[in-house]
């Protein structure tokens, strides 16, 4: 098969969708790899890297979009990209479908068949290839939320850890998942006084078990998130629906009540945001005010540890894209339920049923298309 992987043309993103060792392993497996040049630039990947994995470089996207039979990204594909995308052509990357119906369109236009990152499953109940950015963007959540709090950035000019004498900042995290856990990790390890809201009691106890004295726990009722909310320095949305758009859990009129200068972060932004007042930010523009609260919604977070997240990103992907290299996408997909979880548009037809549900598009049964 012919993988292609382009240069990524989202503002600010310097991931690449193929690492060199990635490309090493599908020529192992007698496959071409055509990688763009410059494609790995941001990640620290020369081009002599892919050509030393046995990648043949070509000048432009349009050479690679041409003739590849799977193109591997990182984002979703931009509008330039989805016209370059035909009928019977693999796209493999993350999609996040449910808020972006103009997206959702172009695939189904194009006839292509488009596997999401973000839907494939694993035998735990896991969503394996949204883990490894899952992990970055909770891990640079606070970091990210530190900065905007300084003074000169529009927040309250609070430190995380506080000093002897003054305490520290209150960092509500909504949402006990791989996002929040490791966004309640690195806010303790900074010093805040950190609260997770889960709705799940059972969430809730391993995450006391596990973390015990490092945060505190809250059961995410109305009643609680709106009391921890207006109390906050920093709030991070770290709640996931796999494949469907985030609930709206913070409303604008409690945002208007929370202290000036208080500080969101919304790591759910790629799924639409779990606050009502997000919207999309880059790592050019990352910051916004609202009601006098500063939001960071950058919706690609990891693309600012752009090495680190290529590597680990790669790491999950690659079994998945040789699986489909090796085998075709049908036979691959008609093994592994797990990757066929990922398949949310096929020659026109819309196959993941939380994304239909959320633009209101009939879907079909993956299993009878797979099926043929």
């Amino acid at each position: 098969m012919k993988i292609g992987c382009p240069t990524e043309i989202k503002p600010q993103e310097f991931r690449v969708g193929l690492t060199p060792n990635a490309a090493g392993e599908a020529v192992a497996h007698g496959h071409e790899v055509l990688v763009q040049r410059g494609a790995g630039a941001g990640a620290g990947f020369d081009d002599a890297d892919y050509e030393a994995a046995g990648a043949r470089l070509v000048d432009t996207a349009e050479a690679v979009f041409a003739e590849a039979e799977m193109v591997v990204k990182v984002k979703e594909p931009q509008p330039a990209e989805r016209a370059m995308l035909r009928e019977g052509q693999v796209l493999f990357t993350y999609l996040h479908l449910a808020p972006d119906p103009e997206q959702t369109r172009d695939l189904l236009a194009s006839g292509a068949t488009c596997i999401a990152y973000e839907t494939v499953t694993d035998d735990r109940g896991g969503l394996p290839l949204l883990a490894p950015m899952s992990e970055v963007a909770g891990k640079l959540a606070p970091q990210m939320g530190a900065w905007s709090l300084q003074k000169a950035n529009g927040g309250r000019g609070v430190l995380m850890g506080g000093v002897p004498g003054v305490g520290p900042a209150e960092v509500v995290v909504i949402g006990g998942g791989v996002v929040g856990t490791h966004a309640a990790r690195v806010a303790a390890g900074m010093g805040a006084a950190v609260t997770v809201l889960d709705r799940s009691l059972p969430r809730l106890r391993y995450l006391d078990d596990v973390f015990g004295g490092q945060f505190g726990t809250r059961y995410a009722s109305a009643g609680s998130t709106a009391e921890l909310v207006a109390q906050a320095d920093m709030v991070i949305g770290a709640v996931l629906v796999p494949g469907a758009a985030a609930p709206k859990l913070v409303s604008r009129a409690q945002l208007s009540g929370m202290k000036p200068g208080a500080v969101i972060v919304d790591v759910a932004i790629d799924q639409g945001g779990c606050f009502e007042t997000s919207k999309p930010t880059t790592h050019q523009d990352p910051i916004y005010e609202v009601d006098g609260v500063v939001h960071y919604c950058v919706a690609n977070m990891p693309g600012a540890v752009a090495r680190t997240s290529t590597i680990a990103l790669g790491n999950a992907t690659m079994p998945y894209m040789l699986a489909l290299a090796d085998k075709g996408w049908r036979q691959a997909c008609a093994e592994d339920p797990h990757l066929l979880a990922g398949l949310n548009v096929h020659a026109g037809k819309l196959t993941y049923y939380a994304v239909g549900k959320a633009l209101g598009i009939d879907v079909t049964s993956p299993q009878l298309v797979v099926k043929g």
